[in-house]
This record gives C-alpha cells, sequence and structure tokens, in this order.
C-alpha cells in the first residue's frame, strides 16, 4: 500500500493498494491542529505501507505569519508521528507530483478531482454531508498516486 497525506487542516489521506483499489478520508483535527493519534489510527500497520508521500509545506503568497506557524507545526507534528512509529515517509513539492499525475492538465484542485473521479471511481471525495467533492481528498489520492508510480 502507498499511502497519500495532503496535511492541511482541509487536506486529506488516502490509501492506494497495489491491485488498483483505494480508500481515503478527511484529515483529523481538532480545532485547528491536526489529530495526529485520529490520523496514525486510519493507517495500517507500518509493516504494510510501502511509503508515505507526504505533500511538503510551503510558505503561500498572503499567508499571515499565525497562519504560517500553524501550518508548519501541523506539518512537523504529522511527519515526526509517521516516522516515529516507522513509517517510510517521503516529503514531495506539490509542483513535483502534479508535473506527473496531472501532466497536461491546468494542475489545479479541480484537475486532481477530474483524475481521481476517472481513475478511481470508488473512492468518495464527498464525505459525510459534503454536497462538493472535497479537493483536499482529491490531492491526498493524486500525492498517493505518485508515490505508486514514481517511487515503487
Amino acid at each position: 500500500m502507498i499511502i497519500g497525506i495532503d496535511p492541511g487542516l482541509r487536506g486529506g489521506v488516502a490509501g492506494l493498494y497495489m491491485d488498483g483499489q483505494g480508500w481515503a478520508v478527511p484529515m483529523p483535527c481538532l480545532g485547528k491542529e491536526i489529530a495526529v493519534t485520529a490520523l496514525l489510527d486510519a493507517l495500517p500497520v507500518p509493516s504494510g505501507v510501502r511509503c508515505v508521500v507526504v505533500e511538503r509545506l510551503g510558505v503561500r503568497p498572503k499567508q499571515s505569519a499565525q497562519s504560517g506557524a500553524t501550518s508548519g507545526i501541523n506539518h512537523g507534528r504529522i511527519t515526526g508521528a509517521l516516522e516515529a512509529m516507522g513509517y517510510p515517509v517521503r516529503l514531495v513539492r506539490p509542483q513535483e507530483w502534479k508535473k506527473s499525475v496531472l501532466a497536461g492538465t491546468a494542475k489545479d484542485k479541480y484537475a486532481a478531482i477530474a483524475f481521481v473521479c476517472r481513475a478511481y471511481p470508488e473512492i468518495n471525495l464527498k464525505p459525510g454531508k459534503c454536497r462538493t467533492h472535497q479537493d483536499g481528498l482529491a490531492d491526498a489520492v493524486c500525492l498517493a498516486e505518485f508515490g505508486r508510480r514514481v517511487l515503487i
């Protein structure tokens, strides 16, 4: 299994099996913090995971210092917890995975959603009572797909 993680508060966690099946769940949060214990509970044991692909954190234009600090703390908690539990972690820049997985598209959230709907129609991108596809879930699936294509 390959795991993909979009580490934002509106992100997601996705897993792809080598047979082409997959799943995705929203990032578990408590307020403005990632619920790391719940995140780890959602993952299979490390021995069953070939790679966890986490989107590398970058500074966004017009992002406040507080927002940047919160994102950085959450990102560090996620990667630290994964590594402490023995998961093989790979940090990937958004440009890198989008170039591979979303080649020939606008490489935006709509392209990621369209890719997942086409390639993995069984993965639900509308969790709970959501009426629209969640791009954080789509990004997580795309990160796992990147790991499947490039890293394994």
